[in-house]
């Protein structure tokens, strides 16, 4: 019955993630794909409901909406407060990145100092809010009113041109 209900929302989800995608992407926060694969929608269009769901890595809210450092704030939900993030978890991001820096000496800096500095520095600075996912849902969300209303006019409009044609 909701036929074009659900198609309006096919639009609109596919809308969302190419954006979140090429936002992503221009945003250089790409390093291994993991995010940018897992970001997905779904549409579940019953006879008398609807549903739409969006997926992706538990990380992507972070970079989405940011965390705020122990010095420095955002206006976000997430914060560090006593605990670093994990430092061993840096260590593909770094060789991805091929961060190498040397030290006074000009010897390479062990990568252990290294995914410890960084996560430091992430504990005390945060993560800025790159709002990759939220811009494109906002503007997307700005028409989705309209465009909704409409299509279930039209699939009202289907059902009683259907029962009056069964009677």
């Amino acid at each position: 019955m909701l036929e074009n209900v659900g198609k309006e929302l096919n639009l609109f989800g596919k809308y969302v993630v190419s954006q979140s995608r090429a936002n992503l992407t221009r945003g250089k926060k790409n390093a291994s794909k993991d995010l940018w694969n897992s970001l997905k929608y779904n549409v579940k269009v019953s006879k008398n409901s609807f549903e739409l769901s969006f997926l992706m890595e538990e990380y992507g809210l972070y970079q989405d909406k940011g965390v705020s450092g122990i010095k420095k704030k955002y206006n976000t939900p997430y914060s560090y407060k006593d605990k670093m993030p994990p430092p061993r978890k840096l260590d593909k991001w770094i060789v991805r990145k091929g961060i190498a820096p040397r030290d006074k000496n000009g010897k390479f800096m062990s990568r252990k100092t290294l995914q410890f500095l960084i996560a430091r520095s992430i504990f005390t600075k945060g993560i800025k809010p790159s709002l990759f996912f939220t811009k494109p849902f906002n503007k997307a969300f700005k028409n989705l009113d309209k465009d909704l209303v409409d299509a279930f006019r039209l699939d009202v409009e289907k059902l009683m041109s259907n029962s009056i044609n069964n009677k």
